[in-house]
């Protein structure tokens, strides 16, 4: 299996957490050791685009606390990680809003993302600040502004023209894990995943290793996508 895009939405550290007994920034941190061993997982298994949801546009809502520590893990993470993604061939983008980011957290997000820009064996995409209905709503406002400055008739719209706005030329997820049991999609990747595989696993994150990314593209490799259209033998009379 070659050539996957896989997203994942990473549910489950608070309540590993809790579970544990344990105050909720703990269950953040144990997430992170999920993060690294799917990233060092994805490409023996075939993965070349791995895009995680590491913050919502949502998130902003939760404690001023805890949004805190989730931006320090996400530093902690870059810095740490930064010099094993570029020997592992792994580039970082981010994906979402920057605007509303803290200053040091964007530095060491973009000073990452610089660092492994010639990475080929995998194309690690961090959903930060992000909203698929932002995303989208931002696609239409472009096209509005095309439109007025007569760069773009009404007609010249179509759902191609969209999708390279909206995805920027990367293809769209095969799969889709979400962990911890949740069957949601929270606002994320709505226009990309219209056909893509979704699998659903009751492992919090935290608990989430490399044998759980193999078993989902396991059961993905025994998925029929048929796009709408019917399978081959019943494709008679």
């Amino acid at each position: 299996m070659n050539g996957v895009h896989v997203a994942i939405i990473m549910d489950g550290n608070g309540r590993w957490a809790k579970r544990q007994g344990r105050p909720r920034w703990r269950g953040h941190l144990a997430g992170i050791e999920s993060v690294r061993a799917v990233i060092r997982a994805a490409p023996d298994l075939g993965v070349d685009t791995l895009t995680l949801y590491a913050f919502s546009a949502d998130n902003w809502k939760r404690p001023r606390s805890e949004v805190f520590r989730l931006f320090a893990l996400l530093r902690h993470f870059c810095r740490r990680e930064c010099a094993e993604l570029c020997a592992e061939g792994v580039r970082v983008s981010a994906i979402g809003r920057r605007d509303r980011l803290p200053a040091a957290v964007l530095k060491t997000l973009e000073d990452t993302e610089r660092a492994t820009a010639s990475g080929r064996r995998l194309h690690l995409r961090l959903a930060i600040d992000y909203s698929a209905r932002t995303a989208m709503t931002d696609a239409v406002r472009w096209a509005v502004r095309q439109a007025n400055e007569g760069a773009l008739r009404p007609e010249d719209l179509s759902p191609d023209l969209l999708d390279r706005t909206i995805t920027r030329g990367v293809a769209a997820p095969d799969i889709l894990i979400r962990t911890a049991g949740e069957q949601r999609l929270s606002d994320f990747l709505l226009w990309e995943v219209a056909y893509t595989e979704l699998i659903f696993t009751n492992a919090l994150w935290p608990d989430f290793r490399g044998r759980d990314l193999a078993a989902a593209l396991e059961e993905f490799a025994g998925r029929e996508r048929r796009y709408g259209g019917l399978p081959d033998h019943r494709l008679v009379g």
